[in-house]
């Protein structure tokens, strides 16, 4: 089975703007760690999972489309061994051209500053391709240029 995970319920328009002709079923995970692990530990582990949505960028524009080839999770102030996490390109001539291809980090909180360029920020992909699912995609959105405020007028009120 395939799957669209996104965090919130707004996020739902990018499916249709992005992927209009994917039929996939939707699920609305919540935003972090702890919503992830319990909207997706009991899907089966050969599931195919397509995460689209938000994520800040401290130099990409605002509406940039990412196709994310790789995620980390985003510990600016400490170092210590942690798997980067590959992600598989979508080709089943579904996903939109992305305007760039980047890392995108996870946090467990909303990055406000950071030294990092050509990439974007979330707070759920990391966590989805933790779980060892068969495959996972992730198309980002930039929405803000780390600004919390720039983030709810791009969203349109998602919280």
């Amino acid at each position: 089975m395939n799957y669209i995970c996104i965090a919130e319920e707004g996020e739902r328009d990018l499916i249709a703007k992005y992927l209009p002709n994917c039929n996939w079923p939707v699920i609305v995970t919540g935003v972090g760690a702890i919503n992830i692990i319990q909207a997706l530990s009991e899907l089966p582990r050969e599931a195919a999972i397509l995460n689209i949505g938000f994520a800040g960028s401290a130099n990409f524009d605002i509406g940039t489309v990412v196709e994310v080839t790789e995620v980390r999770l985003n510990h600016p102030n400490v170092t210590y061994p942690e798997p980067t996490l590959m992600l598989k390109p979508f080709d089943d001539g579904l996903w939109p051209i992305a305007q760039k291809k980047a890392i995108c980090y996870s946090n467990c909180d909303f990055v406000l500053q950071s030294d990092y360029k050509d990439c974007v920020f979330d707070m759920e992909l990391a966590f989805i391709a933790s779980l060892g699912f068969e495959s996972v995609s992730a198309l980002k959105i930039v929405s803000d240029n780390l600004s919390l405020h720039a983030y709810h007028k791009i969203t349109n009120g998602v919280q």
